[in-house]
Parts: structure tokens; sequence; C-alpha cells
């Protein structure tokens, strides 16, 4: 029935309900429209996402950390040969897929970043030519759950797909789990810098022993078999990526290991997956300078700003060793909306470095909190909650600004309405 005359004239009036709602939001300054033509298009027509996606090759991207950035560069890699319709929002759950499908219902591929918990169904309606696997660790517990959860629910989506292509991490535990007995993996050693989710084997329990460029499970599997970081067809020595067609430097703008790691991987998916050159792969993701405006530099009065995001204890660790020690001023924010996840006890397993010289201020609505953890982390810092006033309340110059997720949404559109502010 899914092809009936009654399903296509449903199709047909939930893409024409979808234009108007996402022209009305960004008209009405309501928001950018990445969800709202989506969720129209999902109630009048259930199935409005397999309509869209039919016929078209697919990749899709997840992980805890890395997703908007991983498939920003792998959009930038597989648009050299391809039209590329892809998420380029964030926006990584249902509605906002389906308003990407219907964004770029004339391109001949499709690139999604999708939220772990959503990978199954999406799996399932979109028939992914490939899956992008990053890493897994804990995030929003009150909303997503224990880890192994996801972990299980990511290694059943993977076996129901055989035939697709999939690029995983060997370095973390549990994506490599996740992966481990399917047909058509390509491993990828893209780093794990956090493992503090990766101490016992997900499979057959027992802990796990890590050591330099390695980790095993001290227990075998149900089998027999041992279960062991799998030997990477790409991998990377300091920028150098090495791959089965030769060697790379990466040259990329954007800063940190992690974001190395997320290069390889949308390389590895690019050429391996979907035919690209790799130059041509490579080229692409070098020319990713910021994503939604993270890793982005603005200015505001006599202060340059560096935005940095983080979600998580992983992110927050990441993020924290790209945060230029010799800045005039530290902006750490937090809130506990439920897009961050109401519960913050996580800060307190994030490693929290001395920033000495450096203006420290915390802020944001549980700036609070924040503030009794660097207390306890012996950081000498000031509590304004106002994220806008805590950047100026730091000397003029080089500000670092470290965010979670709605604070980080909100302090972007704080600083458009600034006279002073310039993008």
């Amino acid at each position: 029935m899914k092809n009936s005359p009654l399903s296509r004239l449903r199709s047909r009036a939930a893409v024409a309900a979808a234009r108007v709602a996402t022209t009305a939001s960004r008209a009405t300054g309501r928001g950018a429209g990445g969800m709202i033509g989506g969720l129209v298009a999902g109630v009048i027509d259930p199935t409005i996402m397999e309509s869209l996606g039919r016929g078209r090759p697919a990749v899709l991207v997840t992980g805890t950390n890395g997703k908007s950035t991983t498939t920003r560069m792998l959009a930038g890699a597989l648009g050299a040969r391809y039209t590329v319709a892809t998420n380029d929002g964030g926006d990584n759950m249902d509605a906002g897929i389906v308003s990407a499908l219907l964004a770029g219902r004339d391109a001949s591929h499709i690139a999604l970043e999708v939220d772990e918990l959503h990978v199954p169904a999406v799996a399932e309606r979109l028939r992914p030519q490939a899956l992008v696997l990053l890493n897994l660790s804990r995030d929003q517990l009150d909303r997503v759950g224990e880890i192994n959860k996801i972990e299980r629910a990511l290694r059943s989506a993977v076996e129901a797909h055989p035939e697709m292509k999939v690029i995983a991490n060997c370095d973390d535990v549990l994506i490599s789990s996740v992966a481990f007995d399917h047909p058509n993996v390509v491993w990828v050693a893209a780093g794990a810098g956090w493992l503090g989710d990766s101490v016992t084997n997900p499979r057959s329990g027992g802990h796990v022993v890590q050591t330099e460029g390695d980790w095993y499970g001290v227990e075998p599997l149900a089998d027999g078999r041992e279960f062991r970081r799998p030997t990477p067809a790409y991998w990377l020595e300091g920028q150098t990526l090495h791959t089965p067609h030769g060697a790379r430097e990466l040259n990329l703008k954007l800063p940190g290991r992690a974001n190395l790691g997320n290069a390889a991987q949308a390389i590895a998916a690019a050429v391996e997956a979907f035919g690209v050159d790799l130059e041509q792969a490579v080229r692409a993701t070098e020319k990713v300078d910021n994503v939604a405006g993270r890793y982005s530099t603005v200015t505001l009065g006599e202060r340059e700003v560096h935005l940095l995001l983080a979600k998580n204890p992983a992110g927050w660790q990441e993020a924290l060793s790209m945060v230029d020690r010799g800045a005039d001023g530290l902006v750490i924010a937090t809130n506990g909306q439920v897009a961050d996840g109401e519960d913050l006890s996580w800060l307190w397993d994030v490693k929290f470095e001395d920033f000495e010289g450096v203006k420290v201020v915390a802020a944001g609505e549980r700036g609070t909190d924040l503030a009794v953890r660097l207390l306890y982390a012996d950081i000498e810092h000031s509590l304004i909650h106002d994220p806008v006033e805590a950047i100026r309340a730091c000397p003029p110059g080089r500000v670092e600004v470290l965010a979670n997720y709605t604070a980080f949404r909100d302090l972007k559109k704080d600083l458009t309405k600034q006279e002073d502010y310039r993008g």
C-alpha cells in the first residue's frame, strides 16, 4: 500500500504542509525551520522518511561525540562526486532527519547524523549503504540510560543489516563490540581519549586491559574467541593518516586530536563506501572550519571570543584540552535543561585542569553547580550566571568560552544582540 494513490497523495500533502510550516517558522523568527517541517510531515504521513529516502544511497553517522563534525566532513567529501542531502544544523532525530530529506529532495546521496537511540529505526527506514560508528560514552543518563543498553541496541541494528558497510572506531571498546561480528567492517583507529566507560567487556564480562595501541578482554567470548582491538585499515600517526591507498597529511582547521579521528572516519567512509578519491576526501575535511558555530571566533567589544561546545564527560575532557592556556579569560557555562540532561552529576567525572593566570568565570543557569565543582578542583574563579556578562567580566583580549548544549545555543543568540558584536 506504500505506493498506492492514497499513499502518494498523503506524501504530497505532507511535503506541502512541511514547506509552509518551515517558511512560517523562519519568517516569524521562531527558528531555522530545521525541526518543524519534519514534525508536520511526520504527523501527516508516518512513512514520509522512507518515501523521501527511497532509492538514494545513504550514510548514517552516530556516536556520543563528534556526530555533527564528522557528518559535515563526510558530506563535504561526498560532495566532490555527488549532490548531498544532510542535516547540517545538527537536528538528528526523526523530525530533523525528515526536514533534511525534504530540503535535499533533489540530492543524489544522503549523509545524516543520527542520535544513537534513533539509529535502529532510521536504518530500518532508509536501508543505508554505510554506517559510521564513532564512540560511546555516558551522555545524559536521565534521558539516554546506561551506555551498555545503547551498545546492545546498536549491535542489533548492525546485525540486522549485514550488507551495509560499517566504518568503526577500533580504539573504542564499546564501538568495537557493536561491529565485532559484522562481515563488512572498515576499522579505523580514530582514538579514544575517554576510557571511563570501557573498563569491562560488554559481551562476556570481565575487565578490559588497556595498553598503548591495544586493548583486550581478559575473558574469552562465549564461543572461545578473544575480544581484542581489531587491526585498523586506517590509522593516525600524529597528523598523518595511513590508509590502504597510501599516507596523507591532514592539515585541519579544527583543533584537537578528536577532530583528526573524526576526519579519519569521514575519509574512510567516503573512500571505502562511496568510491570518492582519497585526495578529494582529504581536501574536503581540511576545508571545514566550524560546525554550527562550534570552534568559531567572534568579537565582543575588546574581546576575541573563541566558542567551544561540550555535552558530556568525554566531550568536556576533549574540549578542555583545546582551551588556549594563554588566553586572557575562560568562561565555562552550564545549563541543565532537558536537551542538556537535567542531571549534572557528570561534572564530577571531568578532570578540570589548572588554569593558573587565567581569569575563570562560571556561568549559565547551573553555574552554581559548576562553581562548586571548580572550588573542589582548587580553581580560582568567580560566578556570573549571564554568559555574556561573564565574557565582559574577563580582561580585554582572547576569551575562551566552553559551554554545554543550551548554554551554547542561547549564548550565540544573545551575542548577536549586542551592539559591539562582530561575527
